[in-house]
């Protein structure tokens, strides 16, 4: 009896997670596969100024992706380097850096692990597509 309770409730579980998922989600042989945002050009983005910052504040920090931490080290001195050396950007397809995708959950968790960030992955993703320049 307990056993179909609880089964019961995870069923439930499912079916309200399913309900509200984000509707930017596709499926790819059965993986739910969270689509990049849209992104806008007008806005300028400066890696020093508006990436480093997203780095600064949930990326390179106890002992995440800092130097001698888990590729890619992500601290102000380091980080564009460690990006392109790793193959983490990819100018000519955006949403299929690997910087995004990681970002977005498409790897494995979401980084930061505190969850998909919105306007991070806009940032980030709208700095890819102008070219990632090292500005």
């Amino acid at each position: 009896m307990k056993q179909q309770r609880v089964l019961s409730i995870l069923a439930l579980a499912m079916l309200i997670v399913s309900m509200i998922a984000p509707s930017g989600c596709t499926s790819e042989s059965g993986i739910l596969v969270i689509e990049p945002p849209d992104v806008d050009t007008t806005v300028q983005v400066s890696f020093s100024e508006d990436i480093i910052p997203i780095f600064n504040e949930d990326c390179n920090t106890s002992g995440c992706h800092s130097t001698g931490a888990e590729p890619p080290d992500l601290t102000p001195e380091n980080a564009y380097e460690a990006l392109f050396a790793g193959n983490y950007i990819d100018t000519l397809m955006p949403n299929d850096s690997e910087l995004i995708q990681w970002m977005l959950g498409n790897r494995g968790l979401p980084m930061p692990l505190t969850g998909p960030n919105d306007d991070y992955n806009k940032t980030v993703l709208t700095w890819i597509t102008q070219g990632a320049k090292d500005n």
